[in-house]
């Protein structure tokens, strides 16, 4: 597989981007734009730390139903959640039931709430200047320094499930960096100004 394919609509794209109809979609319409609101971020660091062992597409495919399970992931009503809600959460069919996944998310929420300048603050700090895009697939790391210093400090911060690849994965999803190949026809999405994102990757994610 070359690392750009040409689309039925003569478009030039990542060649992740060209597999399905979702991950079309997703490819132009979300990954690599910037996201800034604290609570779209919480949504993005959730389902990447479910996505740990399991290809990007299941998790991409289940987000309408995380979204109904979490409450929108409007931080405060994640943060809030008890027993009762980590068994309801269990017993969803639509998302991935896994119990440590699931009280991470709610703890993630939880460490989100005692952040001082809100989440989107401190991610946002850790991203990298602006660099040219990538030439091939090979050229784009798994994780960079920014990456790593970020998983760091959310650890440190109280939240679980955000390694350096993960944080890497979720620079890439919202705009933080920019890793659509040069060539592919999605343009750039302004930098750290933009709106909205996600992820592309289907690696094995490290907790």
């Amino acid at each position: 597989m070359t690392d750009l394919l040409i689309g039925p609509d003569g478009r030039a794209r990542c060649a992740w981007g060209a597999g399905t109809a979702d991950y079309t979609a997703y490819h132009d319409q979300e990954w690599g734009r910037p996201v800034r609101g604290d609570d779209a971020l919480f949504e993005r660091v959730t389902l990447e730390a479910f996505q740990s062992g399991l290809s990007w597409l299941t998790i991409l495919r289940k987000r309408p139903a995380f979204r109904r399970a979490f409450d929108d992931f409007v931080i405060a009503r994640v943060a809030a959640y008890g027993p009762a809600d980590v068994q309801r959460l269990l017993a969803d069919a639509g998302i991935v039931r896994n119990r440590a996944k699931i009280e991470a998310a709610i703890a993630n929420a939880r460490a989100a709430l005692e952040l001082p300048g809100g989440l989107g603050a401190l991610l946002w700090s850790y991203a990298p200047p602006a660099r040219p895009r990538p030439r091939a697939l090979a050229e784009v790391p798994a994780l960079t320094p920014e990456s790593t210093a970020l998983a760091k400090e959310l650890k440190r911060r109280g939240f679980r499930f955000v390694g350096p690849t993960t944080a890497y994965a979720l620079m890439q999803a919202t705009g933080m960096v920019d890793d659509h190949l040069s060539g592919c026809h999605v343009g750039p999405a302004g930098g750290r100004d933009g709106m909205d994102g996600m992820d592309d990757s289907s690696e094995v994610r490290e907790a």
